[in-house]
């Protein structure tokens, strides 16, 4: 069994949890999942056991506590150098921590309206102008970087990018916020892991219903 842990929560709704997880699958690290469940009712105070900010994910790895999807991810690739958790070429990896980190801390809007869900209805609602403009600028990045690579994903083989931008891939299909060739394209090569279709069919198999993230 492998020293590593990963704390996540509901497969369902827990879109950073889907981060580091997927890439872990991809990338064929193995690593001990250990489940957590959302409680809104207390603001998932029981996260303080194991997270300094009640949050998932948290990735243990022995004494060493990591906490923050992209953080857990840099830290990942450090570890496992060889496993090509950013790309080879220098300006490639920069441009995929630009962008990684561009997901990161923005989206605002579409984060809001659109709460990742593995079981809502493939179903169009009236979204505002900010979560259009994100999707705008989600799909030129995804556009700028199959071009350049030819994909499948962004950087040709699956990366740290990747992983931050697979919460989106389930975003955009369940509230039909494109129709972009290019979004049909990426998002097909992301829904063809076996790793996105292990979470996927866990994630509708759930019985929690959080409400503060249905829409």
């Amino acid at each position: 069994m492998s020293d590593l842990k990963l704390i996540i929560a509901n497969k369902n709704y827990s879109s950073w949890s889907l981060r580091p997880w997927i890439a872990l699958k991809v990338k064929g690290i193995e690593f001990e999942e250990v489940f957590s469940q959302f409680d809104e009712s207390t603001g998932h105070k029981h996260f303080a056991a194991f997270s300094p900010t009640k949050k998932v994910p948290v990735l243990i790895d022995g004494e060493l506590t990591v906490w923050e999807s992209l953080a857990i991810l840099e830290y990942l690739a450090e570890k496992f150098p060889d496993a090509g958790l950013w790309p080879a070429d220098q300006a490639d990896r920069a441009k995929a921590r630009c962008i990684s980190n561009e997901m990161h801390g923005g989206f605002m809007s579409l984060r809001a309206e659109c709460p990742m869900n593995m079981r809502r209805k493939d179903e169009a609602m009236n979204v505002s102008d900010g979560v259009h403009k994100d999707v705008r600028r989600i799909v030129d990045i995804w556009r700028d970087c199959l071009e350049k690579s030819g994909g499948p994903f962004l950087f040709g083989e699956f990366c740290n990018a990747d992983a931050m931008f697979a919460p989106v891939v389930n975003r955009i299909a369940k509230y039909q916020l494109s129709d972009d060739p290019v979004v049909k394209r990426y998002s097909s090569a992301m829904t063809d892991l076996s790793a996105w279709q292990e979470w996927e069919q866990a994630g509708k198999a759930e019985p929690w219903i959080v409400q503060e993230d249905e829409a």
